[in-house]
């Protein structure tokens, strides 16, 4: 039974000529309520600004959803865990979401950072699953590198080894997350949003899988790379203290990573989401869908 059996495709996103899918699980456990309700409507709007349709890919009622409306964004984040107790609804990661908007026919995505290999992957064998389906799944996703708390070389070296192209939108370098660059060298330099969008339809083409397209945290908002290094580490041997593993790492350590550094990873969490939701719109339009997606 095919995937698009079970998916419901809002009325506006359906006819949209240039969607942009959102993940609900960046405003689900990235960010705290209600700033993540607010947050969430601040990327619809940026997304809107520059062409785009937003399209919040999600699991609600049983019924894999992309297009979700305000009141049921809200739904799939306070009420999340009674939901997902009754088998009900959740919200999707970068995996599940690109492969929502694949079947929804949208080429764009946009996040905050990418999972990617873990420290210490030696003894955990923690390899988030976004990477894999990035290899197979042809949607482009705008983010700003990889979560700060990854092993980036690792995560770049990973990405190279699954013959994913990493683009660089006005850098020459990998972001770090809050952090504007790792250091680590892009494929290549994008240096307009029409520059990635010729990419990722060859791409598409091809059938060559998805692309990763790297945007910078804004510079207003970008955390030196040190005081972040520091505040992981410590976050990372609070959650050894603590017994935290496996899929509760990740939202462990960025709300660890918030109150060590009082709020600054959040706030720059904030701006680059925003700023990577712009970006996605910029290239949807410039993609051309009809001709893309077909």
């Amino acid at each position: 039974m095919p995937l698009t059996d079970f998916l419901d495709i809002s009325a506006d996103v359906a006819a949209a000529a240039a969607p942009v899918a959102l993940e609900t699980t960046a405003i689900a456990h990235g960010l705290p309520y209600p700033q993540n309700l607010d947050v969430a409507r601040s990327l619809e709007a940026a997304v809107r600004a520059h062409g785009g349709t937003p399209a919040w890919c999600g699991i609600l009622d049983g019924c894999l959803r992309v297009g979700l409306s305000a009141e049921e964004v809200e739904v799939s984040r306070r009420d999340i865990a009674p939901l997902l107790a009754e088998g009900g609804s959740g919200a999707t990661t970068v995996a599940g979401t690109m492969i929502l908007a694949h079947a929804a026919g949208i080429a764009v995505f946009a996040t905050g950072g990418l999972g990617g290999v873990h420290r210490q992957v030696a003894e955990s064998l923690d390899i988030s699953a976004d990477l894999a389906e990035l290899s197979r799944t042809p949607v482009a996703v705008v983010c700003s590198g990889a979560k700060s708390i990854l092993d980036l070389p690792k995560t770049i070296e990973a990405l190279e080894t699954l013959g994913v192209p990493v683009l660089g939108l006005g850098t020459d370098h990998f972001p770090a997350f809050q952090v504007t660059s790792s250091g680590l060298p892009v494929g290549r330099r994008c240096e307009t949003p029409a520059e990635a969008a010729a990419i990722i339809r060859v791409q598409r083409a091809l059938g060559l899988g998805g692309v990763v397209i790297g945007v910078p945290v804004p510079a207003e908002e970008a955390l030196p790379p040190d005081e972040v290094e520091g505040w992981v580490a410590t976050a990372l041997l609070d959650a050894q203290a603590e017994g935290v593993t496996g899929k509760a790492i990740t939202p462990y350590l960025l709300k660890r990573l918030a109150v060590l550094s009082g709020g600054r990873t959040l706030a720059a969490n904030i701006a680059l989401l925003q700023n990577n939701a712009a970006e996605a719109a910029k290239i949807a339009v410039a993609l051309d869908y009809p001709s893309c997606v077909t």
